[in-house]
């Protein structure tokens, strides 16, 4: 339609105007016309020989703003006549139009049908003219049958009666009742001819500071600035600006102002609270979805099918690095979790491996950031955090935040204090507490990265050879043919089917009765960081298998609680994820320091056998190791040296002058070139400790998932 002829017509006869433009708009809501045929009984002939119509809310968009002053006038128009309401939005949005016709065939009332009843609401609304109970009705449009009045209305009817103003003045409005719009990015507020907008609003997140950017305009006339709304010389400042600029009384826009900062303050109170909140409510799965997840947890290949789903995912080969970071992600459900960091160059991959995993993860327990301040994490709130995964990727303020992030990893909380004004002006000292546990996720490209930050975290590296390039590019070629879209759709179930079955893990006890018997390297102050890690890697993966296993009672001072067993299975897999992950390679080596191991682990052997004593209790000199595989003292000295650095040999310095002895601590790993970590013990060779438990009976119900 020409819109300078429809604003002519809703300007001089709003009620046919608005009837026609319903009508024109029925045919795009399907649902409205099943109403029509089903509540009202018309047939399509009936529907267009009586301008039958559907308000979608379209309306006003036609019509100018209220700040220009035809759209005011217009606005006012239909306001006058019942079409808009005082808040400036339609009267029958939602409603099935039909008009009410006079005796010459002019609209002088529409009766609205509601399309979505609700209970207590309106389903009959009755705009314009009163003064028949039951509208005129057109020709059907069927030759030979009589027009047929529409009977079948529904609950009670609701007269509107249009508005009589004097002199055609707009009524003083209440500013109680006047509302802010929210139009997503901006807010508006009306009052008589001033309209405001406002925008950052979001960006205050305490109820001490108001900054916003607030725009007034009347007419053609326009003043901006940027205030604080909290603070009396920064209103009183805008206040005068805007009343001079616009041409009004100062006191008219101080009530503005005042009208306005009651509404923000109450949107803004709300708007904090509901962040305070915990994020939803818990997701109900359906039994077909509970079974599914749980033949998942109880498969006894758990861990051979994530590493295969991950595949089918779009993450091609990394099988320890897809393991590792789906047992580190799953660790948020202990009270140490593990934290992660995978270090490659540009476009490696590293962000798409993250993303993958956390893609099998429930998006509740995920916390996804972009980057961050050096202070940002201390103001987190812990009910969003806590058993949480942290996930940053990209960000070249890790270092910043590197204090921050150390702290919440050790210690699984941060305590902050900084100083801010009361209500009263003074300042005042204000703690911020955020409470963990929290596994950290995190991706970078630096190798300056905090060495205190990645101490604490299983450091991943991706694959960056020829090889995984290629299969890489093989994936992304398959990408763009005809099983693309098959792929995706299994994709989809696998994501959805594991993050169910991390919603039926619980937050258990885990307890490893092994743990006595298990050794770690010992010869670095490091190592001290890193058996934490792999004791925590062998609970993480009990803790992913638990729907395997007895749960039992742990009886404390909070009461009896649930627990279960780490079994030696469970150590051997950490054994391998720790091996590759925290140890070292025999290609690290060159083919003569190689040599020299192998023949020095022969010697040693043949010696520990002669004198019957283990491994760890012999020591060597360099003469010792001359005299047996026949080498120079250069050649000894260069790569016997090459190995105390790469520590597959330990150095012990004599005393009162006497010389070095040696200690070997490498025991035949990684012969096939696979990285190992030195110093674990053989989970086969482990002896079952004996465990004195309780049935769990009673506890039952209160531990389903």
């Amino acid at each position: 339609m020409h819109r300078d002829k429809f604003l002519q017509d809703i300007a001089e006869k709003p009620l046919q105007a608005a009837a026609e433009y319903y009508a024109s708009r029925l045919n795009e809501h399907p649902r409205a016309k099943d109403f029509i045929r089903e509540e009202l009984g018309l047939s399509h002939e009936q529907i267009v020989s009586q301008c039958i119509g559907f308000s979608d809310r379209t309306l006003g968009k036609l019509i100018p703003h209220r700040r220009l002053k035809v759209g005011r006038q217009i606005r006012e128009r239909l306001e006058t006549v019942g079409l808009f309401k005082s808040n400036g939005r339609e009267a029958l949005r939602g409603y099935v139009t039909v008009p009410l016709f006079d005796q010459v065939g002019n609209v002088h009332g529409i009766r609205g049908f509601k399309v979505d009843r609700h209970a207590g609401g309106k389903d009959v609304l009755h705009i314009g003219s009163a003064e028949q109970d039951q509208p005129e009705m057109r020709a059907s449009g069927a030759a030979g049958q009589d027009p047929e009045p529409i009977v079948q209305e529904r609950a009670t009817s609701v007269e509107a009666t249009p508005r009589k103003l004097p002199n055609d003045q707009t009524p003083a409005a209440d500013p109680a009742t006047e509302p802010l719009s929210d139009d997503g990015d901006q807010i508006t507020f009306v009052r008589a001819d001033r309209f405001y907008r406002i925008r950052g609003l979001e960006k205050n997140a305490s109820t001490c500071r108001m900054a916003i950017n607030l725009m007034v305009s009347r007419d053609e006339l326009v003043y901006l600035d940027a205030l604080d709304m909290v603070k009396a010389r920064s209103r009183n400042a805008f206040i005068k600006a805007a009343a001079n600029e616009l041409f009004v009384d100062e006191e008219l826009v101080k009530k503005d102002i005042g009208a306005l900062l009651l509404k923000l303050e109450l949107r803004q109170a709300e708007r904090i609270a509901r962040q305070k909140r915990p994020c939803q409510a818990p997701i109900r799965l359906s039994e077909r979805e509970r079974a599914e997840a749980m033949e998942l947890l109880q498969d006894p290949n758990l861990l051979e099918r994530i590493v295969s789903d991950l595949e089918v995912c779009g993450i091609v080969g990394e099988n320890t690095n897809k393991l590792a970071g789906y047992l580190a992600a799953t660790s948020r459900k202990l009270s140490r979790p593990l934290a992660i960091l995978i270090q490659s160059s540009s476009s490696a991959g590293k962000t798409s491996l993250m993303d993958a995993i956390l893609s099998l993860m429930p998006p509740e327990d995920v916390v996804r950031l972009s980057g961050m301040t050096g202070r940002s994490l201390f103001y987190l709130d812990t009910a969003q955090i806590r058993h949480k995964i942290l996930a940053v990727a990209e960000d070249e303020g890790l270092n910043e935040a590197a204090y921050a992030l150390k702290l919440l990893q050790s210690e699984g909380e941060l305590r902050h204090a900084s100083v801010c004004r009361d209500g009263s002006g003074n300042l005042v000292t204000r703690q911020h507490h955020v409470q963990g546990p929290v596994q950290i996720f995190l991706t970078s490209t630096s190798i300056d990265v905090d060495e205190e930050l990645v101490n604490r975290c299983f450091v991943l590296t991706v694959d960056e050879t020829d090889n995984q390039t290629g299969a890489i590019q093989s994936r992304q070629r398959e990408a763009f043919t005809s099983q693309c879209f098959q792929a995706s759709q299994k994709a989809a179930r696998l994501r959805r089917l594991h993050q169910n079955a991390q919603r039926l893990l619980r937050p258990l006890e885990v307890l490893n009765p092994y743990a006595p018997q298990l050794s770690f390297p010992s010869h670095k102050t490091r190592m001290r960081r890193d058996h934490l890690k792999y004791l925590t890697l062998i609970n993480t993966v009990a803790l992913l298998r638990q729907h395997q296993r007895e749960t039992q009672p742990l009886t404390g001072g909070n009461g009896v609680r649930a627990s279960i067993n780490v079994e030696p299975d469970d150590i051997a897999v950490a054994n391998t994820v720790a091996g590759q992950v925290l140890g070292q390679s025999l290609d690290e080596l060159a083919p003569q320091t190689r040599t020299l191991l192998a023949d020095l682990q022969r010697y040693v052997r043949r010696e520990c056998r002669r004198r019957e004593i283990p491994r760890s209790d012999h020591r060597f000199t360099r003469r010792d190791l001359r005299e047996s595989i026949q080498w120079s003292d250069a050649q000894v000295r260069k790569h016997l040296t090459r190995l105390v650095e790469l520590e597959y040999v330990l150095i012990h310095r004599g005393r009162n002058g006497q010389r070095f002895v040696y200690e070997l601590i490498y025991d035949g790993e990684g012969c096939g070139g696979e990285p190992f970590l030195m110093g674990l013990s053989d989970p086969q060779q482990l002896r079952r400790p004996t465990l004195k438990t309780e049935p769990l009976m009673h506890l039952v119900p209160t531990l389903s998932p």
